[in-house]
């Protein structure tokens, strides 16, 4: 039986970083995008004209009914076609991942905001305030902070499906991984660090969720 070789891993360390780097930089700027696009998303769903509210619920569903895998691979062929020149990888798996994470904030959105007494809307209206103001001051504040740990969770589940980029050629961590592991033959050992890796950034994001959901339970 083959022995763990650990060495190459030691050298490739700096190379996989620069992987690392690039999958925190994408689930972040998908993540704020998503949650902003998401949240107006909500709110055109729970206020706009019903054919509007219809267009919303219609983009949220399609993008839920479909593999994450094919909805990178279809922006990354459209969005160079649209805008008549590449726009590289990364800018591409960003549209995808915002748009498609998007339609699942906007669902925990919709949700918080629906768990808020209708009477804050009507008192909000009342002294005056649009009902856009009414959202932006009253509403969305108290819903972002119910559903911070629904969201974040979320997060974690987008940071695990970053390693789908791999379709695309973008250099994330599981890419960087692969092409480290077959130059230097060693698959094993350097499928396991991505595990340990991975396993280490959930665990420790899932225990921060926790704790904010029993925090957020006893405030």
């Amino acid at each position: 039986m083959r022995q763990l070789e650990w060495s190459a891993l030691v050298h490739a360390l700096p190379f996989l970083w620069q992987g690392l780097q690039t999958s925190f930089v994408l689930v972040a700027l998908a993540m704020a995008g998503g949650i902003a696009l998401g949240t107006m998303i909500a709110v055109v769903r729970l206020s706009a004209p019903r054919p509007v509210a219809v267009l919303a619920a219609g983009y949220v569903n399609g993008l839920r009914s479909i593999p994450l895998i094919m909805v990178i691979f279809w922006f990354y062929l459209l969005v160079p076609l649209f805008i008549g020149r590449p726009v590289g990888a990364f800018t591409s798996a960003l549209i995808a991942f915002t748009l498609f994470e998007a339609a699942y904030y906007s669902e925990i959105m919709r949700a918080g905001i629906g768990g808020i007494s209708g009477g804050q809307m009507a008192a909000a209206l009342a002294v005056g305030m649009s009902r856009m103001q009414a959202y932006r001051y009253v509403i969305l504040p108290q819903a972002l902070r119910r559903m911070a740990p629904v969201l974040l969770t979320q997060s974690i589940a987008l940071f695990q499906d970053s390693s789908l980029v791999y379709v695309i050629g973008l250099h994330d961590f599981m890419t960087s991984v692969g092409i480290v592991a077959n130059r230097e033959a060693r698959l094993v050992e350097f499928y396991l660090f991505a595990a340990l890796v991975y396993f280490a950034i959930c665990h420790a994001a899932s225990r921060l969720v926790k704790r904010l959901s029993r925090r957020m339970a006893t405030a």
